[in-house]
């Protein structure tokens, strides 16, 4: 029954905002009409924009469904542009609540009395948020924290809005025409996914923590300390810092701030951490990324909530990188064999067409001055594009897209003349030089030597095994037409790639081991003479799997 009278209440916010055009053709909007009589409209709203109704819809509706408009603006490949442009404007600031209720959540996760805990606990929030909110606070060592407290029953309720919603994905693919391109269930997947993600506190804490590891003492990113000790599931105490928001021009320029140096860092700081670390801040927009306006010359980023962070497959952050690349060099045909290489399309895509509308979408931008290129823009059309040949996108991928839209909306803020051509590709080429070296090949085998040589004793018997199934013929085909003997070839073909692939494997593991313990070879460009010679066997094995011919 609750969950009707919320999806009535639902209808009507749409239709007092005239969004009952969205549910055109869909089942639920015929019955729409019902309610009309009892709904007053908004005359005030007629002439807007339908993004914005929407926006101003799920703000009446409250912090839950503001936080779902955060989330589907993110959904570029889903969400008309002005749809996505207004959502993004949402911010979830809400009317806090009780700070006596803050002190007592804090003592009941921590198991102490506030006073045990800090010198000093300001009941008055910093912010306040769907989610959560911030109380400023001050250890007795002296060291000013922010505590992030989670809102009360905040867990309750969203997992009810969740089920709704759930409710109304099923109504929506079963009635709505463009249920297949829209995915409702995956998108409310999505929200679930994210919305949990940002209860557990603990895991935020992480987040920040292990960012904070990997640019400890970096002149280009500061992360505030974690508090473990004063942090629980649903409490978070971090270090309390101070800047200027990022798209503060006024402010940075006041303070002297080189805004085109810290526009190019900023660029730079992405494309690291996607390709280095592989683990990015998701969230970066203006209100998460401030600047450190103390440091004029050199200025620093610092980075704040760490709820969403993005991380790609191996696969994907190789096949997204190599298609930067080609974007780089104007390659369209090598983004379109990226896209089928890297199965995020079905194989029997004819590689000319998908060529030929990435040709049209790339061209208008890359005729422009390198200046005005948005690499975001172009990556997204050409997902967008890429969809009508089915493809298909994991999410982490949608996040990188809307996290790549805001870093460039704020560098272009900075420096309008910023040329993300310039910027983006010597740090894309390097990671990719340092990534797939032969130092850091040696050093991937040197992390995975243990496993490698406790399963070393099997290879022997494991290849004297397939060899003599090869010998009798255990894997042999009888053929008795020309297709069939077509297929024989190739499976030779394939069983002979695969031999030269086992020896290839068995010559890197030599190289590996001579790399790591033999120390009488003379050495030559940083590695034994054995290992150059392992290493150059196992690399003409591959070549020679690659070059064969049926």
């Amino acid at each position: 029954m609750s969950s009707t009278l919320r999806a009535v209440r639902i209808a009507r916010v749409l239709l007092r905002h005239r969004l009952d055009s969205l549910l055109e053709d869909t089942a639920f909007g015929k019955w729409l009409w019902l309610l009309k009589p009892f709904t007053p409209t908004r005359s005030e709203e007629a002439n807007l924009p339908r993004g914005e109704r929407l926006r101003l819809a799920l703000q009446e509706l409250g912090p839950i469904f503001v936080k779902f408009g955060q989330i589907l603006s993110t959904r570029r490949d889903l969400m008309p542009p002005d749809i996505a442009d207004e959502l993004a404007k949402l911010r979830d600031q809400v009317a806090p609540f009780a700070g006596a209720t803050a002190k007592n959540i804090i003592e009941t996760q921590l198991g102490k009395s506030i006073g045990e805990l800090f010198a000093s606990f300001d009941e008055t929030p910093l912010a306040s948020a769907s989610i959560a909110q911030v109380h400023p606070a001050t250890l007795h060592s002296g060291k000013e924290v922010v505590v992030k407290v989670l809102r009360p029953g905040i867990a309750e309720q969203i997992k009810a809005d969740i089920g709704l919603l759930r409710h109304l994905a099923n109504f929506a693919d079963r009635h709505h025409p463009n249920a297949e391109k829209i995915r409702p269930q995956e998108v409310v997947d999505e929200i679930d996914s994210t919305l949990q993600a940002e209860l557990d506190l603990q895991r935020e804490g992480s987040n920040a923590s292990y960012m904070r590891r990997l640019w400890k003492d970096s002149d280009d990113l500061y992360v505030p300390e974690v508090f473990w000790d004063y942090s629980r599931e649903n409490v978070l105490t971090l270090e309390r810092v101070s800047g200027v928001g990022s798209d503060d021009v006024v402010a940075l320029t006041e303070a002297g701030v080189d805004l085109s140096k810290l526009a190019a860092k900023g660029v730079r700081l992405f494309y690291t951490q996607v390709f280095r670390d592989n683990f990015f801040h998701a969230d970066a927009h203006s209100g998460n990324i401030w600047v450190d306006a103390t440091r004029k010359d050199n200025p620093r980023y610092i980075a704040l909530d760490f709820g969403i962070v993005g991380q790609l497959q191996q696969r994907d952050q190789y096949y997204l990188a190599e298609n930067f690349m080609a974007m780089f060099k104007y390659d369209y045909r090598r983004i379109a064999e990226l896209h089928v290489q890297a199965g995020w399309m079905p194989s029997n895509i004819r590689i000319d067409e998908l060529e030929a509308a990435i040709r049209a979408v790339c061209e208008p931008y890359f005729t422009r001055p390198l200046s005005e290129i948005s690499l975001a823009e172009v990556l997204v059309k050409i997902f967008r594009t890429a969809q009508r040949y089915e493809l298909t996108v994991q999410p982490q991928l949608i996040l990188l897209q809307k996290t790549l839209l805001n870093i460039e909306g704020v560098a272009r803020q900075l420096d309008p003349k910023l040329d993300l051509f310039a910027v983006a590709k010597p740090v894309l080429e390097t990671i990719l030089r340092e990534r797939y070296s032969p130092a850091t090949l040696m050093s991937e085998l040197q992390k995975r030597m243990p496993e490698i040589i406790s399963q070393a004793p099997d290879m022997p018997r494991l290849i004297r095994n397939w060899f003599a199934q090869q010998v009798n013929g255990e894997h042999s085909l009888k053929m008795h037409s020309d297709e069939l003997a077509e297929l024989s070839r190739l499976t030779v073909l394939a069983q002979f790639r695969l031999a030269c692939l086992v020896l290839a494997s068995g010559f890197l593991i030599c190289a590996a081991l001579f790399y790591l313990f033999d120390t009488q070879s003379p050495i030559y460009f940083h590695l034994n003479a054995k290992t150059w010679i392992a290493l150059g066997a196992g690399v003409f094995a591959v070549f020679a799997a690659w070059f064969k011919r049926a």
